[in-house]
C-alpha cells in the first residue's frame, strides 16, 4: 500500500450529533464505502425537556452539555480528525435561547464547525444514512430524536417528500402531558397533516433513532432472537404490531426485567410505540426494517471520494474484509469462476451472496485451527461496519464455517438454521464444502486452481483434473468430493482432463 492510500485509510472524521435527548460523538476511520467507527460515546441531556412549556432548552442539560462538549472536543482533537463538526437539531433549533447556547459552545470550541441544521437538513442526513446502507431501499423513513420526527419518503436512491413533526418522543411525551392515549390522538392528527403519506403506503418502513432502536432491542430479547444486531433486524407488520401494543400496555418493572433494556430510555418507550404504531395503521407497510445508519452516517457520507457510494454495501464489505485478514486478495476471482458451473441456475441474489462468499473465504487463515470453524462463523456473523441483513450474515457465516471443517450438528451453527430458509441453508453448505475442496486443491494460489474444474453432468458431480495436476486426486481431495456430492445429492467422480 503507498504513502498516500495509507494516508487516505488513516484520514479521521468526527461529527456530534447534538439532539432533544442525547448528544453523541462519532469518530470515523477512511472514506471506505461502509463508515469504520474507531469511537462512539454517548451522554443523555435531554435538552428538549420542557420546551414544550417554556420554550427554552432545559438549564440542566445545558450545563451538563458544556462539559461533555469539551471532552468531546478534546477527543476529536487528540484523535486529529478533520472536519469536526456539530450538528444541533430540533431543540436547539426550536428554543428562544438555542442560537444563544451555539454562540457560547463556538467561543468555546473554535475549532469546531457547529451548525443548527434545519428540519430539511435533518431529514436529508437521516435519509442518506439509511441509503449508505440499504441503497435500494423504497418505502418511508421515519427518524424519531427527542424533539423530533423526520418523515421521508426513499425511492430510487434518494430522497423524495420529507417532513418534520412535533412527534420526537420527549416532546410528545410533554404536549401530551405524560399520557399515552393522549399521545395517540395527537400523532394522528399530526400526521393527518403529510398529504404525501399515502404515496409510502405498501412499501417499506425503514426505523432510524435511539428510541425506535431501543424498541428494537427489547423485541429481540422478548423473542429470544438469535442475532442480538439492531442494524437490519426485520419484523412483520403483524410483529410489530404486537411488539408496539405490548410496549404499550407493559409496566416500568416489566420493561426492565428484560436483558438489555435501556434503563434511560423507559419512560419514552410507550411513546416511540405509540408514534410507530400510528405509522403502521397509515403506511401499511409490507415490512419493518431496522437501521442505525442514520444522520450521522448521512453526514459520513457527503465527505467521501466521489462514486464510493454508487458501490453495492455488500461487494464493498466482502472486498474490505478480504483485504485486511486474508492471506492474499489474488485468489477469489478463480473461486467465483470455479464454483460457477456448480450453482447453474442461481438467481442473481444468489450469485451475489456466492461472489462475496469466494472473497471472505480465507478471512479465518490466521486462527487456531481447533477454532477456526467456530471463530470465522461468529466474526461474519457478528461484524461490525457492515450493512448486510441478517440473513445474509448467517449465509456468508455458514459458508465459511463448512469451508473450515464445521460439521451441521454443532451448537454455534444453530443461528443459520434460524436465519436461513431451507433453501438458502443448502446453498451455503454446498458452497463452503466446494471452497474446502477448493482450497486443499490449491493451497491458496490461483494457478494451482487451473487445469481443474468442478461441473455437474447430469446426476453426476465431476471433478477434472489435466495431467499435471492429477497426483492432486489424493484421498483428502477425494474424501471432500464425496462430502461435497453428498450435499448436492450428486455421485462423485474424478476425471482427467
Amino acid at each position: 500500500m503507498t504513502g498516500n492510500h495509507e494516508a487516505h485509510r488513516h484520514k479521521r472524521s468526527a461529527v456530534v450529533d447534538l439532539g432533544s435527548n442525547s448528544v453523541r460523538l462519532v469518530v470515523f476511520e477512511g472514506h471506505a464505502r461502509n463508515p469504520v467507527t474507531i469511537f462512539n460515546e454517548k451522554a443523555v441531556l435531554r435538552l428538549g425537556r420542557g420546551l414544550e412549556a417554556t420554550g427554552r432548552l432545559n438549564e440542566d442539560g445545558v450545563a451538563q452539555a458544556m462539559s461533555v462538549m469539551a471532552r468531546f472536543n478534546a477527543v476529536a482533537r487528540g484523535m486529529q480528525a478533520e472536519p469536526f463538526e456539530v450538528l444541533a437539531t430540533a431543540a436547539v433549533r426550536d428554543a428562544s435561547n438555542g442560537a444563544e447556547f451555539i454562540d457560547v459552545l463556538r467561543a468555546a470550541m473554535p475549532e469546531a464547525s457547529i451548525r443548527i441544521l434545519s428540519g430539511l437538513e435533518e431529514a436529508d442526513y437521516s435519509a442518506t444514512g439509511v441509503l449508505c446502507g440499504l441503497p435500494q431501499a423504497e418505502g418511508l423513513m421515519a427518524d424519531i430524536g427527542g424533539g423530533s420526527l423526520e418523515l421521508v419518503r426513499l425511492g430510487d436512491g434518494r430522497m423524495h417528500e420529507a417532513r418534520t413533526l412535533r412527534l420526537g418522543v420527549i416532546r410528545l411525551s410533554d404536549r401530551a402531558g405524560g399520557d399515552v392515549q393522549r399521545a395517540r390522538a395527537l400523532v394522528e392528527n399530526d400526521l393527518d397533516g403529510v398529504e404525501w403519506l399515502a404515496n409510502a403506503t405498501g412499501r417499506t418502513l425503514y426505523l432510524v433513532g435511539g428510541a425506535f432502536r431501543a424498541l428494537a432491542r427489547l423485541q429481540i430479547a422478548r423473542t429470544f432472537y438469535p442475532l442480538n444486531i439492531v442494524h437490519q433486524y426485520e419484523l412483520a407488520p403483524e410483529d410489530a404490531r404486537e411488539m408496539t401494543g405490548w410496549v404499550i400496555g407493559a409496566t416500568r418493572r416489566t420493561l426492565e426485567r428484560l436483558p438489555g433494556a435501556p434503563r434511560k430510555r423507559l419512560d419514552d418507550m410507550p411513546f416511540a410505540a405509540t408514534v410507530l404504531r400510528r405509522l403502521l395503521r397509515r403506511v401499511q407497510p409490507d415490512r419493518v426494517v431496522f437501521s442505525v445508519d442514520g444522520l450521522r452516517e448521512g453526514w459520513y457520507m457527503r465527505r467521501v471520494a466521489p462514486g464510493v457510494m454508487d458501490e453495492p454495501p455488500l461487494e464493498a464489505s466482502s472486498h474490505e474484509l478480504a483485504a485486511r485478514l486474508s492471506r492474499s486478495t489474488t485468489l477469489p476471482p478463480a473461486l467465483i469462476d470455479w464454483t460457477e458451473a456448480l450453482f447453474a441456475g442461481e438467481t442473481a441474489e444468489e450469485r451475489r451472496l456466492r461472489v462475496s462468499a469466494c472473497w471472505v473465504s480465507d478471512t479465518g487463515a490466521l486462527d487456531h485451527p481447533e477454532y477456526r470453524a467456530e471463530q470465522t462463523f461468529l466474526r461474519i456473523l457478528r461484524q461490525p461496519g457492515m450493512a448486510l441483513s441478517h440473513p445474509t450474515r448467517a449465509f456468508l457465516a455458514l459458508v465459511l464455517a463448512m469451508r473450515y471443517e464445521a460439521e451441521l450438528d454443532q451448537a454455534f451453527l444453530q443461528p443459520a438454521r434460524r436465519l436461513l430458509d431451507a433453501r438458502g441453508f443448502q446453498q451455503a453448505e454446498i458452497l463452503g464444502l466446494a471452497l474446502r475442496l477448493a482450497y486443499v486443491l490449491c493451497a491458496g494460489i490461483p494457478e494451482l486452481l487451473h487445469g481443474t474444474a468442478l461441473l455437474r453432468d447430469g446426476n453426476r458431480l465431476v471433478l477434472r483434473l489435466s495431467a499435471d495436476r492429477l497426483a492432486s486426486g489424493t484421498e483428502s481431495v477425494g474424501r471432500r468430493l464425496d462430502r461435497l456430492a453428498q450435499a448436492a445429492g450428486l455421485a462423485p467422480v474424478i476425471e482427467g482432463a
